[in-house]
């Protein structure tokens, strides 16, 4: 399988993207909104979820497995909090939907949590906890997934990768941007090991029978991947703690489908035995920074905490440690400039979209 990239314009294929959703009767609002979504993925280099993902929102769309036109709404209310049901529309659309109600929740009383049922995959988590910056405010963001994960001393899938998300400001440094799955790895970067012929690091997955393996093959025939922190003695039972309180947050909060009973997104996937809710789950919080502290005092404590860690003494080997979301800046700040690389086999199945749709899908930069 072919690991060469091909460089293309981000504006480019984030109007492909636009066409490609408003062909199924998405709203220009909404089509340009999941579009957006999918771009920021690929700027900030987490390239397993932003075009290398359109084909599988294609496919759910065409089998009618997504609600292209859904009506959002509040279900329950309170102050600050509610649950949010997404009507089974595209999580690209429903998520940004929810967490503007989180914010907007937060302008009024301080802070606003939103927990959302009925929805599907929603890009990338970083996403929402950014969007919440530009409001001076601290984003968190979270979802459930799909089952993929083996608990602590587990054999088999019962929990999603489960992302957790959340942002900084600062005045002038980029914010700290945390975004990491809860799992030991995402199950992207499984599907690209896939794609390149590559194996995966020790301690990501295990197979079908509970043994840990490098094939990502193994993973994917029935195997499993890890907590974050891999075995007991290395710490996983903190990464299964963190996924089970997104699931819990997420899904058991909102009346979602929970931990092995997820629905799948990619249509290989197993579906589950039974439902116990609708759709997956999202959870997002917004913080007004000025209900602790004036905001340019603590944007400027932010910087100073950043520049005191960025002047850390290096191991060997290093120029310096890193700040949670320096390598998603740097990409950004490169393929901003440069394009978005993608490899053969995205390149591949974007333009078997175009050929089912017809949409022209555009020439490589």
């Amino acid at each position: 399988m072919s690991n060469a990239l091909t460089t293309y314009s981000s504006s480019d294929l984030r109007e492909f993207s636009t066409q490609v959703f408003l062909h199924f009767g998405i709203s220009r609002q909404d089509a340009e909104q999941a579009a957006d979504v999918l771009s920021l993925a690929d700027l900030r280099g987490i390239d397993s979820h932003g075009m290398a993902r359109l084909h599988t929102y294609f496919d759910m769309l065409t089998l009618g497995r997504i609600n292209p036109r859904p009506n959002i709404k509040i279900i329950r209310d309170k102050m600050s909090l509610c649950t949010v049901d997404g009507d089974n529309g595209l999580g690209l659309i429903v998520g940004p939907k929810a967490n503007e109600i989180a914010m907007d929740k937060a302008e009024a009383h301080g802070s606003g949590w939103v927990s959302v049922r009925n929805t599907n995959h929603f890009g990338i988590a970083s996403y929402y906890s950014l969007k919440a910056l530009e409001r001076d405010m601290i984003g968190w963001s979270m979802t459930n997934t799909t089952k993929l994960v083996a608990p602590i001393w587990g054999a088999e899938r019962m929990l999603g990768t489960n992302p957790i998300s959340i942002a900084f400001p600062g005045i002038n440094n980029p914010p700290i941007v945390i975004d990491f799955a809860t799992s030991a790895a995402a199950y992207g970067k499984i599907e690209i090991a896939l794609r390149k012929g590559v194996p995966v690091p020790k301690g990501w997955t295990i197979n079908n029978q509970g043994d840990m393996t490098t094939d990502p093959n193994d993973m994917i025939n029935g195997g499993a991947l890890l907590p974050l922190g891999s075995e007991r003695e290395l710490g996983g039972h903190k990464g299964y703690a963190l996924a089970a309180m997104v699931d819990i947050l997420t899904s058991v909060l909102s009346g979602a489908n929970w931990g092995p009973f997820a629905p799948p997104f990619a249509l290989r996937q197993e579906i589950p035995s039974r439902s116990v809710g609708k759709g997956i789950g999202h959870f997002f919080g917004a913080m007004q920074i000025d209900g602790f502290m004036e905001v340019d005092e603590f944007k400027k404590r932010i910087d100073e905490w950043i520049e005191v860690f960025r002047n850390t003494k290096p191991t060997k080997g290093q120029k310096a440690v890193l700040i949670p979301g320096d390598p998603e800046h740097a990409e950004e700040a490169i393929r901003r400039k440069s394009g978005i690389p993608l490899l053969q086999a995205v390149v591949d199945d974007l333009k078997d979209i175009s050929k089912q749709t017809g949409i022209p899908f555009p020439d490589q930069q």
